[in-house]
């Protein structure tokens, strides 16, 4: 009830327009998925390392696709989950040490995400990285990413919500360092509650991770009214709050919403956002956006379209299709 008064509470632009199509979301998330199934198989047959904006924001759109009359290749899941369980094993001794790899917590979080949605089952591999998520860092009260790479590696709560839902998905009930996990989590929910959003990523993942974290439903429901009040007047939101909205930012606002608010996807706000995205997606069946990032590794082609921009283009990508997918009924 209490989130139900707070969203009736905010006013948002033109709530009576229409239901987009269910045969345009579904066309629309086809044409997504072909783009992103072919930049998540290029990047692993050019790579050896995990790829958050190639791997986990497509596997996001896969799974939110399967079981919605959209079904993805089980052989492309499981070629997906082995080339990151591949990297995993590859850097386990790091792992176990507390060491981790580049992206530290961020790329660690996102590929423990990745296998989980792809259906991967636990062994020695994700019980290092559990491991790792325990030792690293362990004086804080929550998570800080390492890196500068805006939106994807930027917001402490990016980093603290992958891993909340690493330890809490992959280490109980059998692992032996369960009171460790039930203490960091209940420590990193009292770092969320206190701390204040300052763009849309921040907002997107605070509301995932208070929802992850068990935190009170008024907590939860004021984080999801704080992201929703956000949407612009042409129904998407921005990275940054004097940005244009755009894919990424729409995406994860919209599915935060959804699973980690509650927000039904007839809601008003809900249309309106697949409305932006309907209407901004290209032919080619993506999303176009801008990198904000300063590049630190050499160039290389996925086969996702966009040349220097095919990365965060890829994550957003990856974001729309899971946001419109979800709009879809199961089957």
């Amino acid at each position: 009830m209490l989130f139900t008064l707070l969203l009736a509470a905010i006013p948002l632009p033109n709530l009576a327009a229409p239901s987009p199509n269910p045969k345009d979301v579904r066309a629309a998330v086809a044409a997504a998925l072909v783009p992103l199934q072919k930049g998540a198989a290029g990047h692993a047959e050019q790579k050896t390392c995990f790829a958050c904006h190639n791997q986990a924001m497509p596997m996001l759109a896969f799974n939110a696709a399967n079981g919605r009359g959209l079904t993805i290749a089980p052989a492309l899941l499981k070629g997906q989950a082995d080339h990151v369980s591949n990297f995993l094993e590859t850097n386990r001794k790091k792992f176990r040490d507390g060491v981790g790899t580049g992206g530290a917590v961020d790329s660690a979080g996102y590929a423990m995400f990745t296998l989980e949605l792809a259906g991967h089952k636990p062994d020695e591999n994700t019980a290092a990285v559990v491991e790792y998520l325990l030792k690293t860092q362990p004086d804080r009260d929550h998570w800080r990413t390492s890196s500068n790479r805006p939106p994807t590696e930027a917001s402490d709560f990016t980093a603290t919500y992958l891993a909340i839902r690493a330890l809490k998905f992959w280490g109980p009930p059998a692992n032996a360092d369960a009171a460790k996990i039930t203490k960091r989590v209940e420590t990193a929910r009292t770092w969320l509650v206190k701390t204040p959003a300052k763009d849309t990523e921040d907002r997107v993942f605070r509301l995932l991770a208070l929802k992850e974290s068990g935190a009170d439903a008024k907590e939860v429901a004021a984080a999801a009214w704080e992201l929703q009040q956000t949407q612009r007047a042409d129904g998407g939101w921005s990275q940054l709050d004097n940005g244009r909205s755009d894919a990424y930012a729409t995406g994860s606002a919209l599915v935060a919403l959804h699973l980690g608010g509650g927000l039904k996807t007839d809601a008003p706000a809900y249309r309106m956002g697949l409305s932006h995205l309907l209407k901004t997606q290209r032919a080619d069946g993506t999303w176009l956006v801008k990198s904000r990032s300063k590049p630190f590794q050499p160039y290389y082609e996925t086969g996702f379209p966009h040349e220097k921009n095919q990365f965060i283009s890829s994550a957003a990508s990856g974001w729309a299709a899971a946001a419109l997918a979800l709009a879809l009924e199961k089957k």
